[in-house]
């Protein structure tokens, strides 16, 4: 029986009880015919029970091309017909009982089960010909443990599906949530991209050009100098920001098959030194090791930034980038010999970058940490290290 059964039909899904549904009918009313022959013989009304008997088989076997309630109507009006001529049929209420559950909604199927029993219990109470109290009762008490039964496991199984229903939500919204912490960490990353790029790219050029505005009556060729500095920082950042729109690293640590993090610094810092006049120095201690395009990244940005730093807020005359290969990390250290920080330093301008903040945020994503040490009028020291990973083959 695969009729299509309302949403909110007691079991209506139940597809397991199929087979014993099909077979329980059929041997009951093959029995019932058989009983009733065995008692009456082949007399008078013997052709009427056949025919209602095959044509009960008959209308059953009919429920793949009529509407549920319609099928299960003609089937009780032929099963009711049957009990009136022939009692035995009685017994053909219990699987008609589970199609009414199957295919209605509770309380008309409720109603059904009633007229059902009612009918039993009459027509068995009329052949005993005396009022049996077990005629009365056995019915009912199937039907109402028939129907509790039912009604318990539609209750179970509508929980169970509400519990899904919450399960899949659940899941919707945490990968939603998921979505939109990776979106939140994709900015943070771009924008600490950006602030370490492109914005320390300008503010070189901006140097470069006050320097040459002050230069350009005394000292034509020097401003001339500076205005050619800041063109080719201008193209750098070009290239700059090329590279962070296609991968995000740094142009300096493009070449293959060597370490590119100390002549990226290098570089830097003479660039840096030439347009400040700050005296920069760059040193390498241990053997210079290939990191990763990670690592390299961000020790290169957080010397950008530290020196960004130095040359616009401490008025150093010197500064020292120390870059050192450790067996287990690699650390860089900024010092300059500037007026230092004060106590109660703040950001004055937050809008400006991310500074100090962004360094470490980018730092402790690779493990790392960043320490500053500063006093006034004593310059100001910052420390970088990030943990390096053991080759394969080594011990960690």
């Amino acid at each position: 029986m695969t009729t299509s059964p309302t949403p909110a039909a007691v079991l209506g899904q139940a597809g397991g009880l199929l087979k014993a549904l099909h077979t329980t009918f059929v041997v009951l009313v093959l029995a019932s015919a058989v009983r009733y022959l065995t008692g009456h013989g082949f007399g008078d009304q013997a052709p009427w029970m056949i025919a209602g008997a095959l044509t009960l088989l008959a209308t059953y076997a009919a429920w793949a091309v009529l509407p549920g309630p319609l099928w299960l109507a003609l089937l009780v009006v032929v099963w009711f017909g049957l009990v009136l001529l022939a009692p035995s049929f009685a017994w053909c209420a219990v699987p008609l009982s589970f199609v009414a559950l199957r295919v209605l909604t509770f309380r008309p199927a409720c109603a059904v089960v009633a007229g059902m029993v009612v009918v039993v219990v009459v027509q068995w109470t009329r052949m005993a010909e005396r009022l049996d109290p077990t005629i009365v009762l056995g019915p009912a008490c199937i039907a109402v443990l028939a129907v509790g039964a039912y009604r318990a496991l539609e209750r179970d199984a509508v929980a169970r599906q509400l519990l899904l229903d919450d399960l899949h939500a659940t899941q919707g919204d945490l990968a939603d949530a998921q979505h939109q912490a990776g979106v939140l960490s994709e900015r943070a990353r771009l924008s600490r991209e950006i602030h370490d790029s492109v914005a320390q790219g300008l503010s070189s050029i901006n140097l470069l050009l006050q320097a040459a505005e002050r230069e350009w009556d005394d000292r034509p060729a020097a401003a001339r100098e500076h205005a050619a500095q800041a063109a080719a920082t201008a193209r750098d950042g070009l290239d700059e920001v090329r590279r962070v729109v296609r991968d995000l690293a740094p142009a300096e640590l493009a070449s293959a098959g060597r370490p590119a993090l100390p002549g990226a610094l290098r570089e830097t810092c003479e660039r840096l030194a030439g347009v400040s006049g700050v005296d920069i120095r760059v040193q390498v201690h241990g053997t210079p090791v290939s990191l990763g395009p990670e690592v390299d990244t961000a020790l290169l940005r957080t010397a950008r930034g530290a020196l960004a730093n130095v040359l616009e807020h401490s008025a150093a005359t010197t500064a020292v980038v120390t870059l050192t290969y450790q067996p287990d990390a690699v650390v860089l250290d900024v010092r300059d010999d500037g007026h230092g920080l004060a106590a109660n330093h703040r950001q004055a301008d937050p809008d400006r970058g991310r500074g100090l903040a962004g360094i470490r945020e980018r730092l402790s994503h690779l493990g790392g940490t960043l320490v500053l040490e500063s006093e006034p009028g004593e310059g100001t020291a910052l420390a970088a290290s990030i943990p390096l990973k053991p080759a394969a083959g080594e011990p960690s």
